[in-house]
């Protein structure tokens, strides 16, 4: 390990950080610490970026879409010219395959974001402009007037880090300025992100500070920054401990922030879909719930199904293919950890283990695919200890008796990113999704027939979000443009003003 510590991209230049610590990534295939010795950033220097987030966000209020949109499509660039050696640092520090996943999947979406937020940057729909000519009264939707604080989870390190994926692109694309917190499991993915993204800063004319990064900071100083008079605000994803410390800071501080936290994702299997796919089924839910290791924030860990000839069909059919499937490596040995007791806390209030439930040997980190039961009638007698989300290739099945009962069930869900209905092709579900569909779609914010929850399309319609605990607020999107940057916007109404000088927007 070198003592040497990387810098950091701060008040619009790299250098050497004002650290209170250090720390190093981890190869989770091998178990070791990577070599780079990165900072904690400190106290004095969060301050630092935050007044020079708050100039830039000054500058960047007037400036053109056209110029935030020619800075974002420059970044992209910018990206695929470096593809091989994101993709190789990538891997190391997270373990995903180079291919297809990191290559051929993520970063190709990464970018593909980056230039769907430039042309909402430049088209500006994401302004909203109401006239009312008669009152003399006109709305639209400004930049936040301060930079937004991004913190990205460790599962995704192209397409949802902070500074390059979905916030990021939503912050900019809003005229906002963007402090990037890097996620600890890739922080030199993150590093090579922050390089490419000052280059486009430069080459495009933008204020200095435009996009700074950072790599940690003790816990205390995280929550001044979220609740920080110059702060404009917060975009978070990870856990929901994590999120509700954050979340109680900023909403004491009366400033926005926006979480994605827990999400155990439900998929009701109805009896006619059993009796007529459920072999298919079951291949579609081992491969959706093991996918990257089981760590997808839309991962399928809460099945419903009936207690039925066709519903043990499924769950014997399910049972093979996760003991006989091949664990996946997991991003970190926290996340390790944090499943071992997950799936005590499962055991614990009422459900069977089936097969797996434990971490496994050797250097790599890794946790057995794992599957469990309970009856619906015992999961109404725990109902928040058994949707306690288990961050992996781990899912819990409710066995039902009747539909009064899966309704019952769905009453007690907590909010999810995504709920399933599978159903027969021939129509005999049809009374059944009727009756069901009304409690579960008050509970997810995505509602999917007859397909796994797993992959978010960016598509202007998506909404990556959802009730309480998948979000911290139900009434937006995360993946989607240009409704993902109403997040980073604040409606400006203007009364009697005259005509020449509303902004740009307003005016024509």
């Amino acid at each position: 390990m070198s003592d040497k510590l990387v810098p950091v991209l701060a008040c619009g230049a790299w250098r050497p950080s004002k650290s209170t610590g250090a720390f190093q990534a981890e190869n989770p295939a091998l178990g070791q610490p990577l070599p780079e010795n990165y900072p904690v950033s400190s106290r004095e220097e969060t301050l630092e970026m935050l007044q020079a987030g708050s100039e830039a966000a000054e500058a960047l209020r007037n400036v053109g879409g056209d110029t935030i949109a020619r800075f974002l499509e420059t970044y992209a660039d910018g990206i695929d010219r470096r593809s091989a050696e994101f993709v190789e640092v990538a891997h190391t520090e997270t373990a995903l395959p180079k291919s297809p996943r990191l290559k051929d999947n993520e970063l190709p979406r990464t970018t593909d974001q980056l230039r769907q937020a430039a042309r909402a940057a430049r088209e500006g729909s994401w302004r909203r402009p109401v006239r009312d000519d008669a009152r003399k009264i006109w709305s639209v939707f400004a930049p936040l007037g301060g930079p937004i604080l991004v913190l990205g989870p460790n599962n995704f390190p192209f397409a949802f880090n902070s500074a390059a994926g979905g916030d990021f692109a939503a912050a900019i694309a809003a005229h906002n300025p963007v402090i990037a917190k890097a996620n600890t499991a890739h922080p030199g993915t993150t590093r090579l992100f922050a390089e490419v993204a000052h280059d486009a800063v430069r080459a495009t004319g933008l204020h200095p500070a435009t996009v700074q990064m950072l790599y940690r900071m003790p816990a205390d100083v995280g929550l001044e920054m979220v609740s920080h008079p110059l702060t404009g605000a917060t975009a978070f994803t990870g856990s929901k401990s994590a999120g509700m410390k954050l979340k109680e800071a900023a909403d004491r501080a009366g400033r926005p922030v926006y979480l994605e936290m827990s999400s155990v994702n439900p998929v009701l299997l109805l009896e006619g879909a059993l009796r007529e796919r459920g072999p298919a089924i079951a291949d579609e839910f081992f491969a959706s719930c093991t996918l990257g290791a089981g760590q997808f924030c839309t991962c399928p860990s809460f099945i419903m199904l009936p207690d039925s000839d066709a519903g043990r069909k499924f769950v014997q059919a399910a049972r093979e293919k996760f003991d006989a499937g091949a664990p996946g490596i997991l991003l970190g040995r926290g996340g390790r950890d944090a499943l071992v007791d997950a799936v005590s806390v499962l055991q614990k209030n009422g459900a069977t283990l089936m097969c797996g439930g434990q971490a496994l040997p050797g250097p790599a980190y890794r946790f057995a695919n794992t599957l469990l039961r309970v009856s619906a009638g015992d999961f109404l007698k725990q109902p928040q200890k058994l949707q306690t989300e288990a961050f992996g290739p781990v899912a819990l099945l409710v066995i039902s008796g009747d539909t009064a009962q899966t309704i019952s069930v769905l009453k007690h869900l907590e909010g999810n990113l995504t709920g399933t209905v599978y159903s027969d092709t021939a129509g005999s579900d049809d009374a059944e999704y009727a009756a069901v569909e009304p409690a579960l779609r008050q509970r997810v914010g995505r509602l999917i027939n007859d397909r796994m929850p797993t992959g978010v399309a960016v598509s202007p319609a998506m909404n990556h979000g959802g009730p309480f605990p998948a979000t911290g607020h139900p009434g937006f999107t995360a993946v989607g443009l240009p409704a993902s940057i109403q997040r980073f916007a604040v409606l400006h109404c203007y009364d009697n003003v005259r005509p020449a000088r509303l902004p740009a927007a307003l005016k024509g």
